[in-house]
């Protein structure tokens, strides 16, 4: 097959153009590369399509069998990651990963907890445009609607633990009230203001397709230092080889663990994902709190989490790729 791969690149310096994580869920070229390298290896030949006007450009220039999306989308729009997919839609050319729908529901943190609530337990939480919106809040309304406290504050349109600092958890109600300012300042986009579970971060990787979909493992997410407030925040994910422990497979009671798993591949079904996704949770006295499906998920071959998670149940990078490709042609109908 010829495959195009659309994706976003990081530029090689930090943003000096709001936040310094503006770009933090672009990828590396190597990690293009990686993926081309693993297609060619199975004797696909391989078209570079980049995103936006360069996407639009070569797309149609260039006659592909399937694109292989890892495009996010530039800006802070709820539906960036869906342009690739919606343009391919329109022209009939066949992508890996799910929908334009799935993907703009998901990045919307709050849309995707409200489908998934009637079915698994999910933080309390508010998104808002200002700290006006929460100041309206009298104290019993807020305990019903974002929890007694603490809470995290973070951008409610993004991934990558972009906007989730060290100090993105609020003790007290006037901490949340700057932190919710400030972050629209920063990311130009609402705020979620979300009750904070202590416990531990678990993240699940399930690939396939409806009744097919296989939940290929569970990992949990460790601060080497003993931390009951531990967020996994940008800066840990930055230098993730000093600040944290990935345990594959998650040392949890089974009965949990099987709980979790279940509520993850719940979620994907509910949510419309395809061919692969990471769901993440955080757990506490054994009850599992869905926080976000990821169905856009990152591979990078070295620091990527369902990359690092696959690892850990014995499956290298150039499999994981493989599984997937194979996932999105069953699902397509194609001939390899």
């Amino acid at each position: 097959m010829r495959i195009g791969i659309a994706f976003d690149l990081a530029p090689g310096h930090p943003s000096h153009d709001g936040p310094d994580d503006r770009y933090e869920e672009f990828d590396k070229p190597e990690t293009v590369e990686a993926i081309a390298t693993v297609l060619r290896g199975e004797g696909h030949e391989v078209v570079l399509l980049g995103d936006g006007r360069e996407f639009l450009s070569r797309i149609l220039d260039t006659n592909v069998d399937l694109v292989w999306n890892l495009a996010e989308g530039e800006g802070v729009g709820r539906c960036r990651e869906a342009r690739v997919p919606a343009v391919l839609e329109m022209l009939g050319i066949p992508y890996t990963g799910s929908d334009p729908l799935t993907l703009s529901v998901c990045l919307d943190k709050t849309v995707a907890k409200d489908l998934v609530r009637g079915a698994m337990r999910t933080p309390l939480g508010l998104a808002v445009r200002s700290a006006k919106d929460l100041q309206s809040l009298p104290y019993r309304n807020r305990i019903h609607v974002v929890g007694p406290g603490p809470w995290i504050i973070k951008p409610a349109y993004e991934g990558s633990s972009k906007g989730i600092r060290a100090r993105s958890l609020a003790d007290d109600w006037d901490a949340v009230l700057r932190l919710t300012d400030e972050m629209v300042r920063d990311y130009d986009q609402p705020i979620l203001v979300e009750q904070f579970i202590e416990g531990d971060e678990v993240t699940v990787g399930l690939i396939g397709n409806g009744q097919d979909v296989e939940v290929i493992g569970s990992m949990r997410i460790r601060p080497k230092s003993p931390d009951p407030n531990f967020i996994y925040s940008i800066e840990v994910k930055r230098n993730w080889d000093e600040r944290v422990e990935y345990e594959t497979p998650a040392k949890l009671p089974e009965d949990v663990l099987i709980s979790i798993q279940a509520s993850a591949r719940d979620a994907f079904l509910f949510l419309g994902c395809r061919d692969v996704a990471r769901i993440d949770f955080r757990v506490w006295d054994g009850r599992a709190y869905f926080l976000e499906a990821n169905p856009l998920p990152g591979l990078a071959p070295d620091w990527s989490d369902l990359v690092i998670l696959a690892k850990g149940f014995g499956i290298p990078h150039a499999d994981l790729i493989l599984r997937i490709l194979n996932a999105s042609v069953k699902r397509l109908g194609l001939t390899r």
